[in-house]
């Protein structure tokens, strides 16, 4: 292979009809889902969201991941290429009869389910259609976050719930805003020590929310059966939350939740999709 791995998201957009969303792209004469290659530090759920804009008008919001893929493309060299996928559901108007043809993109449209396999021109794009079909049904992701990176115990003189977060904590408080909203986040709840609600803080600012503390998801009160109290109401909402929690408590969350046990680092978060009380989806990102 020549030069480094390509790394690319995009989304398998569907609505009422069923439909799905599908570009044209007249480089390759080909009908595609709306997928690109991922700025520089951009996490790959941005460029998810921001590809699907940038090659329909549509803003999306992710729902339950969708399988990897990898393959060989070939550009003047072979080069090995990774494309991260989401299913997805547009936020507002999803009107493309406006759409302004360019060079990359010269047509989007809404292709009924049941003629969506003709229109594709890749086999890999069948596939992610036949994939969607078990998780197209409309859930909720509840984000379970630990805080970001903290000042050291050793370092700290205060009491511990008033332990700050170091830089790093602060730098990846600030790389939460675009994830969580790309997932439509629209409640925010945190315990109470000042490194958890500092890490959602500058999201909760950015998209306008209350941001809710309480003592039953912090590491010196919460127990199996107050975060229980605090997480059951969160799976059976409809509304998208951000959970940030510590990692002494991350095992009583998602025994609630009935997801197996995971090691979070700082910063670190589990996406649970959730659909009717019932989990359907869980996917890991690291900070």
């Amino acid at each position: 292979m020549g030069g480094p791995e390509i790394v690319a998201a995009g989304a398998v957009v569907s609505r009422k009809g069923p439909e799905v969303l599908v570009v044209h792209r007249p480089k390759y004469d080909d009908w595609s889902f709306p997928k690109g290659k991922r700025d520089p530090d951009e996490h790959i759920t941005a460029t998810a969201v921001r590809e699907v804009a940038e090659e329909t008008g549509l803003d999306i919001r992710l729902g339950p991941p969708l399988s990897l893929q990898r393959y060989t493309v070939y550009n003047g060299e072979a080069r090995s290429k990774r494309v991260h996928w989401w299913s997805a559901r547009v936020v507002g108007g999803d009107d493309v009869d406006g759409y302004r043809a360019n060079d990359e993109v010269d047509d989007v449209a809404w292709v009924p389910w049941d003629r969506a396999r003709e229109r594709l021109t890749y086999e890999r794009d069948r596939d992610l259609l036949a994939e969607l079909d078990k998780v197209r049904k409309r859930s909720t992701p509840l984000v379970v976050l630990r805080h970001g990176k903290a000042t050291s115990r050793k370092q700290w003189d205060g009491e511990d719930g008033e332990r700050p977060l170091s830089e790093l904590g602060l730098f990846q408080a600030e790389r939460l805003v675009p994830i969580l909203g790309a997932y439509g986040v629209g409640r925010v709840v945190s315990s109470t020590s000042r490194r958890c609600w500092t890490t959602v803080a500058p999201f909760a600012e950015v998209a306008e929310l209350d941001l809710e503390v309480t003592r039953q998801l912090s590491e010196e009160r919460s127990s199996p059966r107050s975060v229980e109290q605090a997480v059951r109401p969160l799976l059976d909402s409809k509304e998208p939350t951000v959970l940030c929690t510590h990692r002494p408590v991350l095992p009583y969350v998602l025994a609630v939740l009935g997801v197996r046990p995971t090691k979070l680092e700082s910063g670190a978060m589990l996406v649970v999709h959730h659909r009717k009380g019932q989990v359907v989806a869980v996917e890991h990102h690291e900070p």
